[in-house]
C-alpha cells in the first residue's frame, strides 16, 4: 500500500549524503531528482523514501511519535546501517538489539534534520521459532 515516505529537510544537499549512504545497504540509489526533492528507492520495488524541503516554504519539522522502519534480514544489517546512519551525521535513538522477547531486533536513530528511523529485522526469539513462523 505505501509508495514512499516523504521525511522534511532544511538542507537537503546534506540530507541527500545521508540517505545515499543508508540506501546503498539496500542497494538502492536516487529514483527521483528535482531543486527541492530526492527519492531513493526502485520503481516498481518496494517502498521508498523521500527527502524535501517543504512546499509551504516553510522550515520542516520533526513529526512526534512519527517514525520510519527499514526491514533488513540479519541482526548485522542492523549494526551495519545504524553505524553508517551515525557515520553519516545521524545521532542514536537507541543502540542495535533485541527488544522485547518476540524476536524484534532493531537499531534506532535519527538523521540530520530529527527525523527518527530504525533498521530492524525479525530473528528467533529465546524460546526457538522464528517470529511470525508460528505452527
Amino acid at each position: 500500500m505505501i509508495g514512499y515516505v516523504t521525511l522534511g529537510t532544511n538542507d537537503l544537499p546534506r540530507a541527500a549524503v545521508f540517505y545515499d549512504a543508508v540506501a546503498a545497504h539496500f542497494g538502492l540509489g536516487r529514483m527521483m531528482e528535482f531543486e527541492t526533492f530526492i527519492a531513493w528507492g526502485q520503481f516498481g520495488g518496494a517502498p521508498g523514501i523521500a527527502a524535501t524541503v517543504p512546499f509551504d516554504g516553510q522550515a520542516a519539522s520533526v513529526g512526534n511519535g512519527v517514525m520510519v522502519a527499514l526491514e533488513v534480514d540479519a541482526p548485522e544489517k542492523v549494526h551495519a546501517i545504524h553505524e553508517t546512519a551515525l557515520a553519516h551525521g545521524g545521532t542514536c535513538e537507541g543502540p542495535p538489539g533485541p527488544r522485547g522477547d518476540e524476536g524484534f531486533y532493531a537499531g534506532y536513530f535519527r538523521d540530520p534534520d530529527g527525523n527518527k528511523l530504525n533498521a530492524y529485522c525479525m530473528v528467533a526469539p529465546a524460546g526457538g521459532e522464528q517470529a511470525g513462523q508460528g505452527s
